[in-house]
């Protein structure tokens, strides 16, 4: 019988003993810190430096790349995180983003529920943010539409993205 290879589970669990059956639980490093004015990219390389300080702690799940070709994004909401922190957090939702015409999911990630007034302030932000990128893109000579698509279920986020066990990624393909 030929041997197969085996490759790791992703790290995402729906713990069926948990409060929140069906909420998927993921793993997420912090590469920004709330309230950091520096915006670094899934590699540690400054990508710019914010005139606003960031209103979440911004990491990646490492487990999955994203469909724009680097780890899937993701928003931790809470305190204050430190960065290279790893934290197993419940993903609530995902915002939809195009960047220079590529889509990407950012997840959405609590210790607890979302209310549906912090959706809107989470929406609200990725929709100034997508028009500060636009802008952004623009000085940098880099074409494409940005906008905020919404929010989306975090199950089909984690669904569109491909485990990284399935491809040998060694960092984004394009500029951030």
């Amino acid at each position: 019988m030929p041997e197969t290879k085996k490759t790791k589970k992703p790290s995402v669990s729906t713990d069926s003993m948990s409060v929140y059956r069906g909420v998927p639980l993921v793993e997420v490093i912090i590469e920004i810190p709330r309230g950091s004015f520096l915006k670094r990219g899934s590699t540690g390389e400054l990508d710019f430096i914010s005139p606003l300080p960031c209103p979440f702690n911004y990491g990646s799940i490492p487990e999955f790349i994203g469909l724009e070709g680097d780890l899937l994004d993701a928003v931790v909401l809470g305190p204050r995180l430190p960065v290279g922190k790893k934290v197993k957090v419940y993903a609530w939702g995902a915002i939809g983003l195009t960047d220079r015409g590529l889509y990407d999911d950012k997840l959405i990630c609590s210790h607890f529920p979302i209310s549906q007034w912090k959706q809107q302030l989470i929406i609200l932000f990725f929709k100034i943010y997508a028009r500060a990128k636009s802008l952004l893109n623009m000085t940098r000579g880099r074409k494409g539409l940005n906008r905020c698509e919404g929010w989306g279920k975090a199950e089909r986020a984690l669904a569109r993205a491909t485990p990284r066990s399935h491809i040998d990624w060694k960092g984004p393909t394009i500029p951030f």
